[in-house]
Formats: structure tokens, sequence, C-alpha cells
């Protein structure tokens, strides 16, 4: 047996290389330990076998079949982690109780609490890399389709809002009609989708995705990790694991991407129409110049 990975890092590449062939339980609980990474750091096997819905023998199971000896070595991965100052407010989430929950402050004060922790989250773990390469994709697309559904809706239509803001063309992929095959089929070979989806991975996005990989548009997507069923089919992706307060998830991170990456646009769209302005100025003082060097010639 192969040496258990012993970095989250390490962890989430081998979740990844072992994608599709885990069982279906198995998978369940891959896809909840990377979307929940601080709770599997400060809970108790129960408590994740049963936020997971799975057994807490499927979850031991887990953890052997990567190579750890037991839940225990597995939770050290995301125990190291969690060093630094988020363990305090991870320990605090993990000691809540559901009671506390009916208190409209105390709901309003753990929102706040889960956006900023993942907003710090965010700020350490997004590449920087692909970001950059989303915004050049973005300003060489004619046409920008947005696919964004339920939970992230909110997201996409912002979204479609600021790039129509830039003078980027933009639509949304509404599905009205259950039509979202032929709006994908309306897409120009310039054209780029952009698709949001996290867990649990609106199908009708998923299939939005998989459309537009088959034609062969160019495709990013912004969704929470590695075991995403779109990240194999993007040409660029930015993961975006967000906090969650019960069944809800805090949007702030992902909205903050998008506006990231709809301002980068910005300021890319008009380094190039500076560019474009300067060498029309160097060509009128040029026409100029030789407008009067002519009238020269001819006195």
């Amino acid at each position: 047996m192969d040496a258990p990975p012993r970095d989250f890092e390490a962890l989430r590449a081998a979740l990844v290389a072992r994608s599709g062939r885990l069982s279906k339980r198995l998978s369940q609980v891959a896809q909840f330990f990377l979307n929940h990474p601080e709770e599997v750091a400060v809970s108790t096997l129960v408590r994740l076998a049963d936020l997971a819905s799975v057994p807490p023998a499927t979850i031991t199971r887990f953890a052997k079949e990567l190579g750890f000896q037991g839940f225990a070595d597995l939770q050290l991965v995301f125990r190291e982690r969690l060093l630094g100052p988020r363990l305090p407010y991870a320990e605090r989430v993990s000691g809540a109780g559901d009671s506390d929950l009916d208190q409209p402050g105390v709901v309003f004060g753990s929102f706040v609490q889960a956006a900023v922790q993942s907003l710090l989250r965010i700020e350490e773990a997004l590449d920087r890399d692909q970001l950059a390469a989303c915004v050049e994709v973005l300003a060489a697309s004619e046409v920008v389709h947005v696919a964004a559904a339920r939970g992230a809706f909110g997201l996409g239509a912002y979204t479609v809002y600021g790039l129509g803001s830039l003078g980027r063309r933009a639509q949304l992929i509404d599905n009205l009609g259950a039509m979202r095959g032929m709006q994908v089929a309306a897409m120009g070979p310039g054209d780029t989708l952009l698709a949001m989806t996290f867990d649990d991975y609106t199908p009708e996005t998923v299939e939005v995705v998989r459309l537009a990989a088959a034609r062969g548009n160019r495709v990013l997507v912004i969704t929470d990790n590695a075991l995403s069923p779109v990240a194999g089919l993007a040409t660029h992706v930015l993961y975006v694991n967000e906090a969650r307060l019960g069944h809800f998830r805090s949007q702030v991170p992902a909205m903050v991407v998008a506006q990231a990456m709809i301002v980068g646009l910005g300021r890319r769209l008009g380094t190039v129409e500076n560019i474009h302005n300067r060498e029309n100025e160097k060509f009128v003082a040029s026409t100029r110049k030789l407008a009067k060097h002519g009238r020269g010639r001819t006195s």
C-alpha cells in the first residue's frame, strides 16, 4: 500500500487520482471532507458521520483506503492545515450547539464569522495564475455565456451585469423552457462558457458544461473542489471553498472572486484601449507632421 498523504494538497491530489474508482459511499465522504476541511479537523468521528450522512465505519474505511491507520491518523492532515488564526473559530463552531442557532442574532453573527473565515481561506488558496488566465480568456471572447442556477443563480446574474457594464457581450443560460441545449448550441466558436456550481452541483449546469466542452468552446468554471463533476471539463478552473451554516452556504467568497475577475477584465480592456489610443495619437501626430512638411515644400 502506498504511503498516505501527509499534507492537505497531497491528500486532495490523491483523491483526484482516485476519482471514479471509489465506491459511491467513499466518494460521498471524499466530497464532504474536501468541502468541509475545518469541520473534519475539529469534529468527532460520530459527528462527521452524521453530517456526511454515512455510517462511522464508512469514514474509517475511507481513511484506510488512503493508507491511514484510521480516522485519527487522517484527521491529523486536516488539523495541520488549520495551524494559525483560524483554529479558535473552528473550535467555537465545533462546540456550538444547534439550539444556539435558534436566535436570529446568533445566526447573523455566525454567518459574518463564516464569511470572514472563508475570505481568509480564499485569499490564501486562490490560484492567481488561473485567475489571470480566466481574465485573458474573457478578454478574447466574443460573447460570454454564464451558467449558474439555484444557489449560484444570484452570483451568475451579477456576473452578467458586471460583464455587461464593461461593454462585454454577456448572457445568462437560464434554461427557460428547458431549452439549455439550444442555448448552448447558439454559442459561436469564439464564445466562452463561464459556469458556477457548488456541492450539490446543479445537474442542469453540469449538463451545460458538458455540452459546451463537447462543442469545443472554452469553458471557465468556478466550483468548490477538484472532485467537482465540472472541474475536469474546464479550460481554466477557480476553486472556492465556501463556509456553510447548516444547509446554507455563504456566497461571499465566490462573489469576491467573480468581482475580482470582472474588475481585472475591466483593467485589461482599459489597458488595451489605452494602447489603441496611444497608437491613434501617434498616427494623428505623424499625419500632421507629414502634412506640415508637405505644405512647406509646396510654398
